[in-house]
């Protein structure tokens, strides 16, 4: 198993309609790897906001690795899935987006979401589902070396 590197910025936070934490974003610039990490109760419509703060942050830096990381997160956020597919997949993959390693929510609802999800943005970019961070930061890793 590989180690996370210790080279990285934490970029922003994105905070709910009450002022909780619902996602925070960190980049390791060595890797190429931006690392989303969501906590909370998820909505479609948080997810949305997410996205979208990872959209501005992809425009500025085109990291060709993303490591979606739900451990710490619940909810129902299906309603989100057709604009994630339409809107926030066609854009990542213009900004450079490559390889997309999703860490499932231990919320058998959200894994549920999740796999959906995966299925439909299978058929445009790699991506790969995983119980661990570890897991998925060692197959992104294999991802950038093959890139």
């Amino acid at each position: 198993m590989a180690a996370l590197s210790t080279s990285y910025t934490d970029l922003q936070t994105v905070l709910d309609e009450h002022g909780r934490l619902i996602a925070s974003f960190r980049h390791y610039p060595n890797e190429q790897l931006l690392y989303i990490r969501w906590s909370g109760n998820l909505t479609g419509k948080e997810v949305i906001r997410v996205a979208m703060a990872g959209g501005a942050i992809q425009q500025e830096l085109h990291c060709p690795l993303l490591l979606n990381d739900k451990t710490d997160a619940t909810g129902d956020w299906s309603e989100a899935l057709p604009w994630l597919e339409y809107e926030w997949l066609p854009q990542a993959l213009a900004e450079g987006l490559r390889a997309f390693a999703y860490v499932f929510s231990p919320d058998m609802q959200n894994q549920i979401i999740s796999l959906e999800f995966a299925e439909r943005v299978s058929k445009q970019l790699p991506i790969q589902l995983f119980y661990d961070v570890s897991t998925a930061w060692e197959w992104l890793r294999r991802q950038h070396a093959a890139a």
